[in-house]
């Protein structure tokens, strides 16, 4: 058996652990910059503001219900997620951390075991361990573990946040009531070619030919339906590194001064070498763009970006820097006021299968300097080690005006308690 183990608004839930007057209250979560709404607890979905929505264009809603607003806080949530992980882990040997706020695990060898119970223990220790509220799901396979979730958690106030997906019945009248686009692994374009041949749900799907899914969603459609059909086919995988890695940042205002930009793509490129490096990675490539401001029609546009291949396989941020420079130097335009801008990590390689060159290599003296600013920004909390493009006082920051404390990662910023 599989289970689905999901944090119920994760964001706003979190919130939620520290501020406790703010249960049964309506509550959201703003994207980067304060731009768009990222998160809603129930009550903020029962008000009807979208996932999406513009934060400025819904201010009036959030004043008149007395909406809490906050800024994303990824370190609160990061560690919060590691302590949910932590305590899922307990349970079985399998895992697979799926997401952020999702884990899949996997129970071999149990085969009396009251799943109905555990599922609701797993809940249970969850809530209690990190108060954060979770909706499990149980099935045969994870594609019905994930619908199983799904029914756990829209029928809460029936089934108590947990659901199990263990008999023939239950399957089929699970799938008749999930509609094909919210089918796990089915994507808009192929919901559309789906619908377009009447097909409309996870049920329908199952009917369908094995060639015709494997020639129109190739075999990774094919294993869906398998899955879904309760025959175990999608296996549990373990955390890989990423492929590519992004950091990019619209600005809080339009900027055309070249240093201004200069100094926001340096930055972006170290905090590429650091993840990297943190997942044991090096790059061969570097993608860097820039953008003007789209809703500002008045204004001159312009949009350009640039693939820089690099001579040698590196993570060192000062490495990284000065390609990315030679990048930005290619696309920059003066006379246009940029709203966006990000450098991307391409052609990832694990650091212990570098190809070596015999006349260009990145340099080894590097390695052993960025594992000591590495050691050393960890142990401060803080970027005290930057370059010299970098901007020194960290005066360049997103706007983040209803960010909560780090309750968790900060000692300064912890919850204090009057008694």
């Amino acid at each position: 058996m599989f289970a689905l183990v999901d944090c119920n608004n994760f964001y706003a839930s979190c919130e939620r652990v520290f501020r406790p007057d703010l249960n049964g209250k309506p509550v959201v979560v703003l994207s980067n910059n304060d731009g768009c709404v990222i998160a809603r607890s129930n009550e903020a979905k029962a008000l009807g503001i979208p996932m999406g929505a513009a934060a400025f264009k819904y201010q009036q809603v959030f004043d008149k219900h007395h909406v809490a607003v906050f800024s994303s806080n990824y370190a609160l949530y990061g560690d919060m997620s590691g302590r949910v992980m932590n305590v899922l882990s307990t349970f079985t040997p399998d895992m697979e951390v799926y997401s952020i706020d999702e884990a899949f695990l996997k129970f071999d060898g149990f085969p009396s075991m009251d799943f109905a119970a555990y599922a609701a223990k797993i809940r249970r220790t969850v809530t209690k361990s990190t108060g954060i509220p979770v909706s499990v799901g149980f099935a045969p396979t994870k594609a019905l573990a994930k619908v199983a979730n799904k029914i756990a958690k829209k029928f809460s106030d029936k089934t108590g946040g947990v659901y199990l997906i263990d008999s023939e019945e239950k399957r089929v009248k699970a799938l008749k009531w999930l509609k094909i686009e919210d089918v796990w692994g089915i994507g808009r374009r192929h919901a559309k070619r789906l619908r377009d041949r009447g097909i409309t749900t996870a049920f329908q799907f199952t009917q369908q030919p094995d060639q015709w899914v494997r020639d129109t969603m190739t075999v990774v459609g094919l294993r869906l339906k398998y899955d879904l059909m309760g025959k175990p086919t999608l296996n549990m995988e373990a955390v890989k590194p990423k492929k590519n890695i992004a950091t990019t940042r619209s600005f809080d205002h339009n900027y055309s001064d070249y240093e201004q930009i200069k100094e926001r793509v340096s930055t972006f490129a170290v905090t590429c070498a650091e993840k990297l490096r943190r997942q044991k990675s090096t790059c061969n490539a570097l993608m860097i763009f820039l953008h003007t401001n789209g809703y500002h029609k008045e204004l001159p546009q312009y949009s350009r970006n640039i693939v820089v291949k690099l001579p040698y396989s590196t993570n060192s941020s000062m490495e990284i820097c000065r390609f990315a420079m030679e990048g930005l130097d290619k696309i920059f335009k003066q006379g246009y006021q940029y709203k966006k801008a990000g450098v991307i990590a391409m052609d990832i390689t694990s650091q212990d299968q570098t190809q070596l060159d015999l006349f260009q290599n990145s340099d080894p003296r590097h390695k052993s300097l960025m594992r000591v600013v590495d050691q050393i920004n960890r142990t401060t909390g803080q970027q005290k080690i930057k370059l010299g493009c970098q901007d020194p006082d960290r005066t360049w920051k997103m706007r983040q005006e209803r960010l909560s404390p780090r309750y968790t990662t900060r000692l300064s910023e912890i919850l204090r308690v009057k008694a």
